[in-house]
């Protein structure tokens, strides 16, 4: 069962018991699915009950137990386990929880629709206005990418035309217009002012990449660092991190192929891997938050964590000597293409290069 999936499972708990009379609500468009926070277990866990609780005028506890026992009774659930105010805690069946993410993980990297992207259409409309400054030029960028993801139908407009320097060094800008070159917008259309803190100095000379992670990289409302730092090419550099991350997914596949072995999702080694099959769940969410909030530092820091989460896992993908290749090392295989996939379409969000080699 994937993630969707199991929004989906839980959203079909809510319906029934709705048309059952125990709930008495009006059922969601979407439930969101992510790893348990602190004090929680299993694989996946939903706030649900809490947000039901006041509507249908029941404790979150109530709506929780409710819930629970319906989704006991649904395939590839193994346990389910309230916790705290009304957190509903989901375990899977067997090994079906990362064998069904990384397959879900790849399966979407052969659609038009990437993992934790929505179709085209299924957001609302949005229209996006900046300020005439470089940062601001940047983040309108990623904000239009970021909510395209989710569905979003989005124009953008700006307080005048970007300088001709910054689309030729940074990219992007296309959708950026004057605002008075702006048709009028629809009645439903969501209007949002991006104009985050200005940078302290010129970030071209920093070129694309670096110049984009240092103006993404801190919350909008916190002042960017623009320094040398962002291009040091060392653990201590968080972008070199993520995209040296990726290059080594990139390369053990190559190595595989060398070896006479492709990638296939299995069952993997739960030590050292839970950190990432977490990261790799949580991506939609927090692509979806990232988009909801306007914040794409979101999305930069949750990269991160991929990437850190992913290097302990590389070291075990290939056989060593004379081994043999097995299903262990196809699944390990498969665990660090899906990892390279995300940390690929997060970096491509941004609007920053990722490499296959580095």
């Amino acid at each position: 069962m994937t993630p969707v999936e199991l929004s989906r499972t839980v959203l079909r708990a809510v319906r029934c018991a709705v048309d059952d009379g125990e709930l008495r609500v009006a059922v969601p468009e979407r439930v969101v699915v992510a790893p348990p926070g602190p004090g929680g277990c299993g694989e996946y866990a939903t706030n649900v009950a809490l947000r039901l609780a006041r509507p249908a005028g029941r404790t979150p506890q109530h709506v929780a137990e409710v819930l629970r026992a319906r989704l006991l009774r649904a395939d590839g659930i193994g346990d389910v386990v309230i916790t705290g105010p009304g957190f509903i805690n989901i375990s899977l069946r067997g090994s079906a929880a990362p064998l069904a993410l990384v397959e879900e993980i790849l399966g979407a990297g052969d659609t038009d629709t990437p993992y934790g992207h929505l179709p085209e259409g299924s957001g609302g409309r949005v229209l996006l206005h900046g300020a005439a400054e470089v940062r601001a030029f940047v983040h309108l960028d990623v904000l239009v990418r970021m909510l395209r993801s989710q569905g979003c139908l989005v124009r953008a407009g700006c307080d005048a035309a970007p300088r001709p320097e910054w689309t030729a060094v940074l990219g992007g800008g296309a959708d950026h217009r004057p605002v008075d070159h702006q048709p009028g917008a629809a009645s439903d259309t969501l209007r949002i002012d991006v104009r985050p803190v200005p940078a302290p100095a010129d970030p071209l000379p920093l070129g694309r990449d670096a110049a984009r992670w240092a103006l993404l990289l801190p919350a909008a409302h916190d002042r960017p660092r623009i320094g040398a730092e962002h291009l040091a090419q060392r653990e201590s550099n968080p972008l070199f991190r993520v995209r040296y991350a990726h290059a080594r997914t990139r390369a053990l596949l190559r190595n595989a192929a060398d070896l006479g072995f492709r990638p296939e999702p299995g069952p993997v080694d739960a030590h050292g891997t839970r950190p990432l099959l977490a990261a790799l769940a949580d991506h939609p969410r927090v692509l979806a938050a990232a988009a909801r909030h306007r914040a794409p530092d979101r999305l930069a820091r949750h990269l991160v964590t991929v990437a850190d989460a992913t290097q302990p896992l590389l070291p075990a993908v290939l056989p060593l000597g004379a081994e043999k290749p097995s299903a262990v090392h196809r699944a390990r295989l498969a665990l660090a293409e899906a990892a390279g996939t995300v940390l690929a379409d997060g970096l491509s969000l941004l609007g920053i290069d990722a490499p296959d080699h580095l």
